[in-house]
């Protein structure tokens, strides 16, 4: 006879709880807004996001490219030169971010 599994939280992936392991990290979603306007070196991103140390940074940037959110360019110049942009996937976040900011405003911040 055959046993049926039980759910079990430990067996199913949650959505909510593997997008905020994505994007949990103190400055991913600041790279992410930062990235919607556009393509950014590693330099413009650093004078965007004060504060943040070229290790964090760095650190940031591959993990975020590990997930598939960022696509990292390089190209063969003296010096080199590389740059940033968001992948579909990494766009797909920014209505996540619009929410946050639109909570934010309402809730959060005094105007």
């Amino acid at each position: 006879m055959e046993t049926i599994k039980a759910n079990h939280v430990d067996d199913v992936i949650c959505p909510i709880a593997r997008t905020a392991e994505v994007i949990s990290g103190k400055w991913t979603l600041l790279i992410i807004r930062d990235l919607f306007s556009g393509v950014k070196r590693f330099n413009q991103l650093e004078r965007s996001l004060h504060g943040i140390s070229p290790k964090t940074l760095s650190e940031r940037l591959r993990s975020l490219e590990e997930e598939g959110i960022i696509i990292r360019q390089t190209f063969a110049e003296v010096p080199p030169r590389v740059e940033y942009s968001l992948t579909e996937k990494g766009h797909d976040l920014v209505g996540v971010i619009e929410s946050m900011r639109g909570f934010g405003k309402r809730w959060l911040c005094d105007e």
